[in-house]
């Protein structure tokens, strides 16, 4: 909004021809999103408390999470809010990479949403079922997908980190598989979701990367020195993942141990889908395995935990997903979550050694 605001009164004024870059933008996105969050968050968690919106706590957990049973949950509105209002202020709303990631940001934080709408205030435990969870994901992205697909334009290329020459054309496929990767992303980052800031860490590393490797992408210059696919229009996508990461870093502020307000549904679902989709947009997906591997191991987690038990009735871990298993090792909280953020920053910085070595 403001880049047709105020650019236009460069000609005139030539100040404002700095709301020309997308870096000037992406720095001012980013400042918007922090300070939303830090000023309005004291208030938006007095308003979850008169409103008694608390969080349900597992008793089959590790027992010092009892003492979180009534912290305000669904926090997740003000990074959404956070991150919607930076990016329609900052960015080129021509761009439809651009609605298409908030489109799939705030369609998968309406899902969430509900979920947490049913548990909290309509105290149904179970909240929406897995079927009809799995459904609307699935319709969300595949809905962004399909847009990706018919606004393309170059062709549905799978490229792979370390490989420069070496892809693969999905043509049609690339619809299955993004929504795949969408859906994947947005479940991954959910699970994680289970200590004070452990997802907001690693979403903040993941997300300002992502925003690299989209400024990356989207200048030709940059993308042909760097050997990587040239998007034209991505670089504006830097900005939805800079607003992205900044709301993170602001709401952690309160989230952090020990939390004052813990993000729910309506934030981990919305935040793994705004990875998933940035993934697809930029042709990174499967640098997103890497990038986000603390989300790709407390999923596999997961899944080893059901596939193990329903074949041979054993457990692999105490509980999944992992941070829990490590919590019950007598790994304190905070331990766990500083040194799962620790390897978020290294896993983050390996992905961004990849733009050399291919």
């Amino acid at each position: 909004m403001l880049y047709y605001l105020l650019y236009p009164l460069h000609e005139t004024i030539g100040v404002f021809n700095v709301f020309k870059y997308i870096t000037f933008r992406t720095f001012g996105a980013t400042t918007t999103a922090i300070l939303f969050c830090l000023l309005l968050g004291g208030r938006y968690i007095r308003w979850l408390k008169d409103k008694q919106i608390g969080q349900s706590v597992r008793n089959d957990g590790p027992q010092s999470h009892l003492s979180k049973k009534g912290t305000p949950t669904m926090g997740g509105g003000l990074i959404l809010s956070a991150i919607a209002i930076s990016t329609f202020l900052w960015a080129d709303l021509t761009n439809h990479f651009v609605w298409v990631a908030v489109f799939a940001t705030l369609g998968f934080g309406a899902i969430g949403w509900m979920d947490d709408y049913l548990k909290v205030i309509k105290k149904n435990s179970k909240g929406l079922t897995a079927r009809q969870k799995i459904i609307s994901q699935t319709l969300v992205a595949l809905i962004a997908s399909i847009v990706l697909y018919v606004l393309r334009d170059s062709p549905p290329l799978l490229k792979f980190p370390f490989f420069k020459d070496f892809s693969i054309d999905l043509g049609l496929l690339f619809i299955p598989f993004s929504t795949f990767v969408i859906v994947g992303a947005s479940n991954a980052v959910n699970l994680t979701d289970g200590l004070d800031g452990l997802a907001v860490g690693p979403t903040i590393t993941t997300s300002l990367t992502y925003a690299i490797l989209a400024y990356c992408a989207g200048n030709f210059v940059i993308a042909e020195y760097l050997q990587i696919p040239f998007v034209s229009g991505a670089g504006e996508v830097a900005i939805f993942l800079a607003s992205t990461g900044a709301a993170c870093l602001g709401f952690l502020w309160f989230n952090t141990y020990p939390a004052e307000v813990f993000m729910g549904d309506v934030g981990a679902l919305a935040l793994g889908a705004a990875l998933g989709v940035s993934a697809v947009i930029t042709k990174n997906e499967f640098l997103l395995v890497l990038c986000g591997g603390i989300f790709v191991v407390e999923a596999v987690s997961v899944m080893m935990q059901v596939i193990s038990f329903k074949m041979t009735g054993k457990r692999i871990f105490k509980m999944a997903p992992i941070h829990h298993h490590f919590e019950l090792k007598g790994w304190p909280e905070p331990k766990v979550i500083v040194r799962f953020w620790i390897i978020s920053i290294l896993l983050a910085l390996a992905s961004l050694a990849t733009l050399k070595l291919r």
